[in-house]
């Protein structure tokens, strides 16, 4: 069995500045008068984890800091290892605020003051797919060994439904987080977990045998909660997620990090999660290389790859185009390359062809939408492109934005749009499902080249 990577296990009461500088001590004064926001989090891939360039991410990470901003105030991030640990240094006043995608609880309010709520999300029953039957109603959960993380939402669920049926059974883990559970799960050590259904999204990716039961609930709001008497600043956290300031940041960070997800495709990602031990080290150092010469990230060269070839560099599409990154014949003459049925040849082609498509971007397009539209471009041809970028600017959109971008490039194939444009008809559909495909198995290739980076950081050796 492969080591799959898991949340990345920070050590706990570390104090982390947005620019990861590091500082120890309780705060207590207001964020008014010290320019410093205190936030407790925990490391995973729907709060914050520290992405290829060791930086700091995640939609927590996002959300705090455009908040933050707008208070003018720094971040200092206290990241722990648990739910429980992030409430009670919320509880003990080590912290002002908690972003740790926690559920919005009656129990929770008592004692702390509800902030911003920011995602919906479902408590969701997940099991081994290969363990049938499945529990499919609450009653049948009696018969398999749960186990859920200590003083979390998903044990309130099952505490109240254990009242109402004794025979419900299940474990709390003091210790354990949500992803490493599932990851037990997947690993058949336990039989069934409890997780929101957003973290399910993306660690089932990594884990393709993890199977949703069934719902637990009603669908719940998760956000942020904010130490009692600190002047309003919950108060204050709500009012800016109702300005435009604050949606927008919402609408980024959705866009950011669930957008590209789409539906759960088992025989895709099982393939996926298959080749990563029988095809990527073959060319895992060509990648590498590649992206030395390019600079083009080995972990999306590699992604593209996949997505072009499923890692055969022998595929050959009717089209005629060849190789691991399905080059056509006068893209490779323009590139020199002599053989794209050479992996060497083919992969560092590629990464080139996309590197200049990246390099002929305006300046001013930030990351990642200049990586985006660049695969775009890659896909559908740099004229293409450029036509829906200006196709994007007569409709009142941001050319710059892959978030608009990705609705105005299929209009590229609709006759009510595309005699407008310089080059014509394209199946303007096909980059967006392209570049979404690319995104999401970057994510999980990502752990490949660097395995304490990413939305799933960390070594399967954590596991007890």
């Amino acid at each position: 069995m492969r080591r799959f990577i898991l949340p990345l296990l920070l050590a706990s009461m570390t104090l982390v500045s947005t620019g990861c500088e590091r500082d120890s001590g309780p705060v207590i004064e207001s964020p008014d008068e010290t320019g410093v926001l205190v936030v407790a989090t925990r490391n995973a891939g729907t709060t914050w984890y520290l992405d290829r360039e060791g930086q700091p991410t995640g939609p927590e990470h996002d959300l705090v800091t455009a908040f933050a901003q707008g208070q003018g105030w720094t971040v200092h991030w206290r990241v722990f290892e648990s739910t429980a640990e992030v409430i009670g240094a919320l509880e003990d006043g080590e912290a002002h605020l908690a972003a740790a995608g926690l559920t919005h609880l009656p129990e929770r309010d008592a004692n702390l003051d509800p902030g911003l709520a920011h995602t919906r999300v479902v408590p969701q029953v997940v099991c081994h797919r290969e363990d049938r039957p499945l529990p499919r109603s609450p009653a049948e959960l009696a018969r398999v060994d749960l186990r859920v993380t200590a003083d979390s939402s998903y044990a309130g669920l099952l505490w109240d439904l254990a009242a109402s049926d004794p025979e419900i059974r299940f474990r709390e883990d003091p210790v354990q987080n949500t992803e490493v559970l599932l990851t037990r799960v997947a690993l058949r050590e336990l039989d069934c977990t409890v997780a929101d259904s957003n973290i399910v999204r993306i660690v089932r990716r990594h884990w393709p045998h993890l199977d949703v039961a069934m719902d637990l609930g009603a669908r719940q709001q998760t956000g942020w909660y904010v130490v009692q008497g600190q002047d309003g600043l919950a108060a204050t956290t709500r009012a800016w997620r109702q300005s435009e300031d604050g949606e927008q940041a919402v609408e980024r960070m959705r866009d950011r990090y669930y957008a590209h997800l789409g539906e759960f495709d088992f025989v895709d990602w099982r393939a996926l999660n298959r080749r990563l031990d029988e095809r990527l080290p073959r060319f895992r150092a060509e990648f590498e290389r590649a992206a030395r010469v390019t600079g083009m990230p080995a972990d999306l060269l590699a992604a593209m790859a996949y997505q072009e070839s499923h890692w055969d560099p022998e595929a050959t599409s009717p089209t005629g185009v060849r190789g691991l990154m399905m080059l056509t014949q006068s893209t490779a003459r323009s590139l020199g390359v002599e053989n794209r049925l050479d992996p060497a040849e083919s992969i560092e082609g590629g990464a080139r062809y996309l590197a200049d498509r990246h390099e002929r971007l305006p300046d001013d397009i930030p990351e990642p939408d200049r990586t985006y539209l660049a695969l775009a471009s890659y896909n559908i041809g740099r004229a293409h492109v450029l036509d829906a970028r200006e196709l994007a600017r007569a409709l009142g959109k941001d050319p710059d934005s892959w978030a608009d971008m990705r609705e105005v490039l299929p209009l590229k194939a609709d006759k009510r749009y595309y005699p407008q444009t310089k080059y014509g008809y394209a199946r303007g559909y096909e980059p967006v499902q392209y570049v979404q495909r690319i995104r999401n198995y970057r994510d999980v290739i990502a752990g490949e080249f660097d395995p304490e980076s990413g939305p799933i950081g960390g070594v399967l050796e954590a596991l007890p």
